[in-house]
Parts: C-alpha cells; sequence; structure tokens
C-alpha cells in the first residue's frame, strides 16, 4: 500500500485543482488560500500521510456543512474548532477513537479539512486518499457512502466552531439513511449560523471497517496532481488543453463547454436548509448589450445544469461536473461569493472583465453505479424545474 506525505505546498495544490474539480461548490477557494496561509504562519511544518483505507483503522468522513456564503471568511480556527467538536461527539458516541478522516467530497475547503484535522493531530490520524463523490455535491445522498447497507450514516456528529468547551453547541443525529440525516441536519445547521462541522459514516469493528470499497478511490491525488499543473504553468492553460490534463489525470472524459466568456449576472439567495441557491448568467461580452451567445447556470451551492438560450437541450447536466476555471487568472474558483467578486461586480451589477470558461467532466462510474444517487440528483434537477433525462443515466 503505497504511502505519502502531504505538506503544506501539497495541501496549497490541492486547493487549487479542487477550485476546478469541485463543480462550483465544496468551499470557498478564497478561504482555503487563507485558512492555507494562516496554518503557515502559525509555523506548521509537518506532513499528513495519505493512502487508500486499510480497513484496520477507525475512520470517518469529515467535513464543513452548510452555506459557503454563511461561511464566508471562513477561518483556520473556526475549521480547527468545528471539526475538533464534532470528532470529539461522534467519539463519544461511538465508543472508538478515531484514526483516519476521509473527506465527503472534492472541494477547496472540504477537501483541506481532514488534512487539516490530521495536522492538527500531530501524527496521531492519516487521510484516506478519495471521497464520496469525485466532485463536489449539494446533499449527502449523492455520495458513494450511501451504497453499502453496512456503512450506516449514524450516529452523525454536528458541532458549532467555539472554542471553551462549554459553548460548543452539538447535535448527535440517528437516522436510517443519509437523506433522513440531511433533512434533520438542515436545521441544526441553520441554529449554529448556517455551517457546521460534521463527522459521520463511523467505519469501526462495530461494522466490519465498511468504508473499505465505499468511496472513490484516488481522487486527492488526482486532485493533487491538476492542482501542481495549474501552480507550475509558466502562463495560464487554454480551457482546452486544462481539459484534456484532466481527463489524463482523472481517466474521465473532459471538455470545454463554453470557453472566455463573462458572468454578467449573479441571482443568490441561502435557504433554510443553509444552501446557497442561484442562477449564474454568462454572455459572449463583458457587455450584455452586445452579447451573442448567453448561458445560464444554476446551482445549489454546486453547480447542477447549464442552459444555453439558444439550444433545446441542456449543455451540461448533473451528475456531470460543471467546473469553473478562468484563462485571465489561471485559477478554479466556486460559487461562494468572495469568489465571484472577482468575476463579477455585485455592487455594480457587471462583469469585471475577467473571462471565464465552464468545463463539463464527466461524472466518475462509480458514484452513477451507487444505487439511488442519479436518482437522488434527478430529484434536485427536477426542483430546478428540470425532468428530463441525466446523461449519466444513459448507455
Amino acid at each position: 500500500m503505497e504511502i505519502q506525505a502531504f505538506g503544506l505546498d501539497d495541501f496549497q495544490a490541492i486547493a487549487e485543482g479542487a477550485a476546478v474539480l469541485a463543480s462550483g461548490g465544496g468551499g470557498s477557494y478564497h478561504d482555503a488560500r487563507a485558512i492555507l496561509q494562516a496554518l503557515e504562519q502559525r509555523g506548521w511544518s509537518g506532513t499528513v500521510q495519505v493512502r487508500d483505507y486499510d480497513g484496520v483503522t477507525n475512520g470517518c468522513v469529515l467535513a464543513i456543512v452548510g452555506s459557503p456564503d454563511a461561511a464566508e471568511n471562513l477561518t483556520l480556527t473556526a475549521i480547527e474548532h468545528s471539526i475538533r467538536n464534532a470528532v470529539r461527539v461522534l467519539e463519544a458516541g461511538t465508543g472508538a477513537a478515531l484514526g483516519c478522516f476521509i473527506p465527503v467530497e472534492i472541494g477547496p475547503v472540504n477537501s483541506l479539512v481532514p488534512l487539516i484535522g490530521a495536522a492538527l493531530s500531530q501524527g496521531a490520524v492519516w487521510v484516506v486518499d478519495g471521497d464520496g463523490a469525485g466532485r463536489a455535491v449539494p446533499q449527502l445522498p449523492q455520495t458513494t457512502f450511501t451504497g453499502n447497507p453496512l456503512l450506516a450514516p449514524c450516529p452523525c456528529a454536528l458541532a458549532s466552531d467555539a472554542q471553551a468547551p462549554g459553548a460548543v453547541e452539538s447535535a448527535l443525529l440517528h437516522a436510517a439513511t443519509a437523506a433522513k440525516v440531511e433533512a434533520l441536519a438542515g436545521g441544526v445547521v441553520g441554529g449554529f449560523g448556517g455551517y457546521s462541522g460534521i463527522a459521520m459514516w463511523p467505519s469501526n469493528a462495530g461494522n466490519g471497517h465498511a468504508l473499505a470499497g465505499s468511496y472513490i478511490a484516488g481522487t486527492l491525488r488526482q486532485t493533487h496532481a491538476l492542482g501542481r499543473f495549474l501552480l507550475g504553468a509558466s502562463s495560464p492553460p487554454l480551457s482546452a488543453e486544462l481539459a484534456s490534463v484532466i481527463s489524463l489525470i482523472t481517466g474521465r472524459a473532459a471538455s470545454a463547454v463554453v470557453t472566455n466568456f463573462y458572468i454578467t449576472e449573479v441571482t443568490q439567495s441561502t435557504s433554510s436548509a443553509s444552501l446557497d441557491a442561484g442562477i449564474i448568467r454568462l454572455d459572449s461580452s463583458p457587455d450584455p448589450a452586445h452579447s451573442t451567445q448567453t448561458h445560464y447556470l444554476y446551482h445549489l451551492n454546486e453547480n447542477l445544469i447549464m442552459y444555453s438560450a439558444s439550444s433545446m437541450a441542456p449543455d451540461i447536466v448533473a451528475p456531470d461536473s460543471i467546473c469553473y476555471y478562468s484563462e485571465s487568472t489561471g485559477r478554479g474558483f466556486s460559487n461562494a461569493s468572495d469568489d465571484l467578486a472577482e468575476y463579477f461586480d455585485a455592487a455594480t451589477g457587471k462583469s469585471t472583465g475577467r473571462a471565464v470558461s465552464v468545463l463539463q467532466v464527466r461524472a466518475a462510474e462509480k458514484l452513477c453505479s451507487t444505487p439511488g444517487v442519479v436518482a437522488s440528483f434527478a430529484t434536485l434537477l427536477r426542483n430546478l424545474g428540470y425532468a428530463g433525462a441525466l446523461p449519466s443515466a444513459s448507455p
């Protein structure tokens, strides 16, 4: 079993790669960079072990959940306290000390959360090379962790970012399915202020360490490799070139669907379940009055569907990833307001003039073959008004 040691530079590469691969979600790229800067300023210079799950170590899925805009300017301290508190609640609820963490999804923040948790453990915890989606997802049922009946989602621990033990708000949820957990967690997270640490899907002797085979393997290293490519480029790669690199690294077909358009309108609100719902308009010109092509991208934290104003069929439909990239900056980004600000000026309601591209990345085969996942995406899309076929569900 190959073991890789990731240090601070590797964390930065993961944030860079995740900002593209996350399909617009998984936390703010702006916050991820600030968090890593704070970790460096703190003087951390160690490494974290990253490897495949060994089938014997007690582990869990570890993440930050909720609204990226509620968690705007998320700090290293807030993450540290949120995950520390959630882990303590889960360990108390299961009676099993945790030895490894796995990301719930790919994301600028959520790919880092288990790594940061391991970094702060002083070598007591390592990180599983994988995640449950190969992208970021709006809700827990859209992950491969739901596919193994032995890997129950609960106990599920939610906790606030309070530092003093007496001030910590927490909940230990018990429910039969990830969908039930999602329904319960929405209100709890809202009560915490819109975001929360979460530790769930415990894998221990009680369930035969059922995490084995229940995740998409290799995605952390893939995200790292893509980030290394972006950071090492002498100039921003072309969108088509980046798509080719993604295909090579991930083994999933990728293509640039929209190249060098401009974000000209953003409509966004936060739901009662602490999810940011919005519509992003992209035009071929920074001034919509001079645009010859228009596309609309609908998201629920993560990008779910993109339409062309001139086409009868959608451009891209989830669970395929709908990924942001900018040839102007050489970086990916998310739907969090602080990320969009580089490309769209909310004060003036106009594009900043920085061009953006949208890449389609085929959904991971394991994600689509997990029972219930495609149906869960279909439910979200129907709620947005789309009841058509999902490409990944087709032969």
